[in-house]
C-alpha cells in the first residue's frame, strides 16, 4: 500500500498534449490519498511550453521560499523540450539552502536531464529519473512495473537493479551515478550546468534517434573527455528508431560495438530506462555498485534522499 505523500507539480518543458491523461494522473493520485499541490503548472499554456519561461522557472524556485512547507516529492508534468531556456533563472543557492539533504524526491526524465544535471553541478542536489505525470501516472494503462519500482526506489535508502541481459564484458567498479537522456547530456558538454563527474557511472537513452545520431552524441561525450572520466558507460533503452537499407547493416548493435572500441571504458547493456512504458526509477547522484557478468548485471544504489 502507497503512503499518502504531498505531490509538487512542476512543468518547466512541455505541456501535457492530452487532458484526459492529466484527468487520469489526478484521479489514480487522489484516490491514493496524495495531497496534489501546484495542479496549475498541469493546465498552462504558452506556445509549445507548460507556461512562459518565468512561469515555469517559478515551478522550481518555490521550493527555495522557506515560508513553504516542503512538498514530499516534486514531479515533472513532462518533457519535451524547454528546460535549457529556464536554468539560467533557477535559484540554485536558494534551492541549495533549502533542500540540502532534505528527503525531498525530485523526479523526471528526458528533458527534466537539464533540470537534473544542473541541480547536481550548481547546488549538489540529487534526484531520481524516473516516471513523470501525464505520461506515466496518466497512462491508458497504468504500468505496474514502473508505479512498484517508483514507490520502491523513492522510500528506501538502497535497492538493487537486476538484469538478465546478456553482457560482451565483465564488469565491477563503483561509482556516483547519474546520467538521463543522451540528446540533453550532449546539449549541456562545455556549459556550466554540466557536472563535472569524476569515477562515475553514467547511464543514458533516448527516444526516435536513429543509431548514427546515438553514435554521434556518444562521441561528442567522448570527444570532449566526459566518458574517459567515468567508470562505465550504461546503455538504456533507445526506442523508436528505424533503420533503412542504406544502413546496410549498421544496426543499434553495430553501432554499440563500434563504441565499445573506442571509448575506453566498458560498456553495459539492457539498462530499463528510458521512453517505454516498463522503467525504473534511478537515483542521480547516488552510489552505484555495478557488477557485470555474461549472464547478466546487478546495480546496487545507496546514499541518496529517500522518504521516510
Amino acid at each position: 500500500m502507497v503512503k499518502p505523500r504531498t505531490i509538487d507539480f512542476v512543468a518547466p518543458s512541455g505541456y501535457p498534449h492530452d487532458p484526459a491523461a492529466v484527468e487520469r494522473g489526478i484521479e489514480r493520485l487522489r484516490a491514493q490519498g496524495h495531497r496534489l499541490e501546484n495542479l496549475r503548472a498541469t493546465q498552462r499554456r504558452f506556445q509549445r511550453f507548460g507556461g512562459t519561461d518565468g512561469e515555469r522557472a517559478a515551478d522550481l524556485n518555490r521550493l527555495a521560499d522557506p515560508s513553504r512547507r516542503l512538498p514530499d516529492i516534486v514531479l515533472a508534468v513532462r518533457g519535451g523540450y524547454g528546460a535549457a531556456r529556464i536554468l539560467h533563472g533557477l535559484d540554485f543557492e536558494g534551492l541549495q539552502r533549502r533542500l540540502d539533504d532534505q528527503p525531498v524526491a525530485i523526479v523526471g526524465h528526458s528533458d527534466f536531464t537539464a533540470i537534473q544535471c544542473a541541480l547536481y553541478a550548481r547546488a549538489g542536489l540529487k534526484s531520481f529519473g524516473g516516471p513523470m505525470f501525464a505520461s506515466d501516472f496518466g497512462a491508458e494503462r497504468l504500468s505496474t512495473f514502473t508505479m512498484q519500482n517508483f514507490w520502491g526506489a523513492i522510500s528506501r535508502p538502497s535497492f538493487t537493479v537486476t538484469s538478465h541481459a546478456p553482457q560482451s564484458q565483465s564488469v565491477d567498479v563503483t561509482g556516483m551515478l547519474w546520467g538521463g537522456n543522451l540528446a540533453i547530456l550532449a546539449s549541456l558538454v562545455g556549459t556550466p550546468y554540466m557536472p563535472p563527474v569524476e569515477g562515475g557511472v553514467l547511464f543514458i537513452e533516448d527516444v526516435n534517434e536513429h543509431p548514427f545520431r546515438i553514435e554521434r552524441m556518444i562521441y561528442q561525450l567522448h570527444q570532449s573527455g566526459i566518458l574517459g572520466r567515468q567508470q562505465a558507460l550504461v546503455m538504456g533503452e533507445f526506442s523508436g528508431g528505424r533503420l533503412s537499407d542504406y544502413d546496410n547493416g549498421y544496426s543499434l548493435e553495430a553501432m554499440i560495438e563500434q563504441v565499445r572500441a573506442v571509448i575506453g571504458i566498458p560498456v553495459v547493456t539492457g539498462l530499463q530506462f528510458g521512453h517505454v512504458e516498463n522503467l525504473l526509477t534511478l537515483p542521480f547522484g547516488a552510489t552505484a555498485h555495478l557488477v557485470a557478468r555474461p549472464q547478466g548485471f546487478t546495480l546496487r544504489v545507496s546514499d541518496y534522499p529517500h522518504l521516510a
